[in-house]
């Protein structure tokens, strides 16, 4: 099969360098022909002795071998990079989906602030958790501490289905920080809940003291260890 590719792609030099549009080749006894058609190059077994009328071989296509290769090579990038983006838009919706529930919900409050700036142009998807954190004193009462990575997508702002939005390689990450406590698995009001985001390279100590410090002001509230040092994952 190797030797007759090669021989194929021999003919196909000879023909394009000549413009022949059809060329027969014989090794032993078995015959095959080469030949230009307008979608691309045919190649099919030379039957001499099966002929209609006198009016000469029939040819029997077996495969095509070369179409359009220009454009087979851009639509199959195109579909590789389609692949690729929704493979990695479904990894972040899968690890947000992963979430607990209650932290979910910090999620989406954290986006609804972020989406409410006027500055903030893109979709923005939740990328992964730096650390976690909780205090459960009991009666359905939880204080919650997320730090978490949210990354743009080229998609616009207020996107509902955001299943094919690609990830924007060319912004920074934002980080976000929120604490607040829940009721049932529902957030409450009060205490306000405290949700801080900047663009990651802009982060500094003195931002993250000053989370550590209203967070952990949040949880000694409830007569429990600090909220940052309780249960936290990272």
């Amino acid at each position: 099969m190797a030797t007759v590719l090669k021989q194929i792609l021999m003919l196909e030099s000879v023909m394009h360098k000549h413009q022949i549009q059809t060329v027969k080749a014989c090794k032993k006894k078995s015959c095959f022909c080469v030949s230009q058609q307008k979608e691309g190059w045919m190649f099919f077994p030379d039957q001499e002795n099966n002929t209609v009328g006198g009016r000469g071989p029939l040819h029997y296509p077996l495969a095509l071998i070369v179409t359009d290769t220009g454009k087979k090579m851009a639509a199959l990038m195109l579909l590789l990079f389609s692949v690729g983006a929704l493979f990695f838009s479904s990894n972040a919706q899968e690890a947000y989906n992963k979430l607990p529930e209650t932290y979910r919900k910090g999620v989406d409050l954290t986006l609804e602030k972020l989406n409410s700036h006027a500055g903030i142009q893109h979709h923005f998807l939740y990328l992964r958790s730096i650390t976690k954190s909780d205090i459960q004193p009991g009666f359905d009462v939880a204080y919650i501490y997320h730090h978490f990575y949210l990354k743009a997508t080229k998609c616009q702002k207020g996107t509902v289905d955001s299943t094919a939005c690609q990830f924007r390689n060319d912004r920074p990450l934002i980080d976000c920080a929120i604490c607040y406590k829940t009721f049932q698995g529902e957030i409450e009001q009060q205490p306000q809940p405290y949700v801080h985001c900047v663009h990651k390279p802009a982060l500094t100590e003195e931002m993250k003291a000053d989370r550590v410090n209203h967070c952990n002001t949040m949880g000694y509230s409830s007569g429990a260890p600090t909220l940052l040092t309780s249960k936290g994952t990272e």
